[in-house]
């Protein structure tokens, strides 16, 4: 059960960091959607929130590569398991960083985000903060099987 966790979690992380990656490079593909929006002060025009650099898009990429090998590390997937504690709490520690990003931070993401009017919000609440949720439980399920 757990190595079938781990390689669905291996999959969710690199397939979500293949897709930081073509962003990084410059692809269009859903950045409306992926970047929280809020009002333009006049009018009900929407503006993104930021603009993400493609340097820090990459950097999110490799970090979610890196949780991808972190899990592989663990359960053996590629060679013998690691069974060092100091690898449980460092794979605990993202798991709570997931729910962090599911709770949000009160204005622009997770559940409890106060502007909720835009395509990204929508998405955040019945896609990006509910994953958060599960791969994070998926994490702490394999950090200390």
């Amino acid at each position: 059960m757990t190595l079938l966790l781990a390689r669905s979690l291996v999959a969710m992380f690199a397939a979500i960091s293949l897709i930081h990656l073509y962003w990084a490079l410059g692809g269009r593909w859903a950045v409306l959607a992926v970047v929280p929006q809020v009002p333009v002060r006049q009018g009900d025009a929407l503006r993104p929130a930021f603009d993400p650099s493609g340097w820090l898009t990459l950097l999110v990429a490799l970090g979610l590569l890196l949780i991808a090998a972190l899990v592989c590390l663990r359960v053996g997937l590629l060679a013998p398991p690691v069974t060092h504690r100091a690898l449980q709490w460092v794979i605990s520690a993202i798991a709570l960083l997931m729910f962090a990003r599911a709770i949000g931070e009160s204005n622009l993401v997770g559940f409890f985000k106060e502007f909720k009017d835009s395509t990204f919000a929508k998405l955040d609440t019945w896609v990006y903060s509910p994953l958060c949720v599960v791969l994070g439980a998926g994490l702490l399920a394999v950090a200390w099987a």
